[in-house]
């Protein structure tokens, strides 16, 4: 986004159509629709008057259902749901706000109930602290990336967020899935349902019919091996990263394992990027791979050196990442200092590394980066 042009705009319609007259976008008639109904809720949050902290840390004692509660964007990816997000939370006219992760706010929150657990011995239900200490700190949320794949999130989201909006917190969510599908086939389903329907009945919900996958478009359209690793490369990856990720600020997070983390460098709308180091020096395994493949469609992967013959185990695990990575057909973009058949030719272990090479290869290929990532044809099928 041109800070210089799009600052200027005083809404959500006016920052849009200076992307458009930019060409940074294409003009798309449902993202045009999604901008007003986003520039709708702007306007309703002028219009109301800001609650005083000490009174935000109080529940109401009914939902006032005149005071706007939210929206919810749903659509495929690569329709711009992050992208007009990100123009909202700009000039949302509210002073605490915040834009999140969801994945890194449930984090956040399951921390959170630790902590008190470990404070409040004999204190039973944790969540009217949690939503206190959220609301204290944002009147706006946005989280990106809405999806709830985990047991442990799936128990405890209605009873936060029915806390939060009865505390006048005003959401803001993008999603693959529409509200009835979230959580679709996990354990005991039926007692997340009251949660859909709170959703469903607090927030607009917003299917984003976009004619086209622009992310896809923005794939097939550069390279996505970049050769060379060095100032060159790294800014080509820089200006891929920016634009996959539309422009939102990517930042850290952690990948929950089983009694351990992955941590991910930067992440932003499921494009991770880490360095080759971090992934294949790095004492990391199968399932540290298969975590980062299920939860990101996109990985970005920064300076994969030439691998001497000495360095087995790092060709070992880069044979797995690649394994799991092309398994959940991820799309994969790299800085490398040669080819695909460049980077170990020599060693122990170099003639199975012969398929890995015919894997990254196919990766590159049109063919490949427009294939579903294996987790949405996975929650499809549930």
């Amino acid at each position: 986004m041109d800070a210089s042009s799009s600052n200027a705009a005083t809404s959500v319609v006016d920052r849009y159509q200076t992307l458009v007259n930019d060409g940074h976008i294409k003009a798309d008639a449902a993202q045009a629709h999604a901008a007003v109904q986003l520039d709708d809720l702007c306007q309703a949050l002028k219009q109301q008057k800001p609650r005083p902290l000490l009174r935000r840390l109080l529940p109401r004692a009914k939902p006032v259902s005149h005071r706007p509660s939210g929206i919810y964007i749903y659509g495929a990816v690569g329709r711009g749901k992050s992208m007009l997000m990100d123009l909202f939370f700009d000039i949302a006219p509210i002073a605490a706000k915040r834009r999140v992760h969801f994945h890194a706010f449930m984090q956040e929150t399951h921390q959170r109930i630790h902590a008190f657990r470990q404070a409040n011995e004999k204190i039973g239900d944790p969540m009217p602290h949690i939503a206190k200490q959220i609301a204290s700190e944002a009147q706006l949320l946005c989280f990106d990336e809405f999806q709830v794949k985990d047991i442990a999130d799936a128990s405890i989201l209605g009873r936060l967020f029915s806390l939060l909006l009865d505390r006048g917190i005003v959401m803001v969510a993008t999603s693959n899935r529409p509200p009835d599908d979230l959580y679709k086939g996990g354990l005991n389903r039926h007692r997340f349902e009251p949660f859909i329907d709170l959703l469903k009945a607090r927030l607009d919900v917003l299917e984003l019919q976009a004619a086209a996958d622009y992310r896809l478009a923005r794939l097939q359209a550069k390279p996505v091996w970049f050769s060379p690793c060095g100032p060159s490369a790294r800014r080509a990856l820089d200006e891929r990263f920016a634009a996959l990720t539309e422009g939102v600020q990517a930042a850290p997070m952690q990948l929950d394992l089983a009694g351990r983390t992955l941590a991910i460098a930067q992440a932003a709308g499921g494009v991770a990027r880490l360095s080759f180091d971090e992934l294949c020096v790095a004492a990391r395994g199968a399932a540290d791979y298969l975590a980062l493949a299920g939860h990101f469609h996109t990985v970005l992967i920064d300076n994969i050196p030439r691998l001497q013959k000495d360095k087995r185990n790092e060709a070992v695990r880069f044979v797995t990442l690649i394994d799991a990575l092309y398994e959940a057909k991820v799309k994969l973009l790299v800085t490398a200092d040669g080819a695909p058949q460049d980077l170990y030719p020599a060693g122990d272990g170099a003639f199975e590394f012969e398929r890995t090479v015919s894997r990254l290869m196919e990766m590159q290929s049109q063919e490949y980066l427009a294939l579903a990532h294996a987790s949405a044809v996975a929650d499809d099928a549930l």
